[in-house]
């Protein structure tokens, strides 16, 4: 038994783990939360700034929602509800997006 305890006292400690990331030519070491967040956003969501890796700015994107407006050939509907159509025939209503 004395014998068990001393080769588990001698092994040695386990080395503990180095995540690296490859950005714009460069290795560098990062965190594990960081790796993870490379592997799911993918390399092209990064750049290396500083030394440091950050994520890339997100462009904002512009939604156009469409309008209901009447127009010469369109919907007619049942007790006013836009989502209940009655008929579709001449100087009824269509949904529209607005032009800038």
């Amino acid at each position: 038994m004395d014998e068990l305890l001393k080769a588990i006292n001698s092994m040695p400690a386990p080395k503990k783990k180095i995540h690296t990331v490859t950005i714009q030519g460069k290795t560098i070491e990062v965190s594990l939360q960081q790796s993870l967040d490379v592997q799911r956003h993918g390399i092209d969501a990064f750049l290396l700034k500083d030394g440091k890796l950050q994520m890339k700015p997100r462009e904002k994107k512009h939604l156009k929602s469409s309008v209901l407006k009447k127009d010469k050939r369109g919907c007619h509907f049942y007790d006013g509800d836009p989502f209940w159509i009655e008929k579709i025939d001449n100087e009824g209503f269509t949904w529209q997006i607005e032009s800038e």
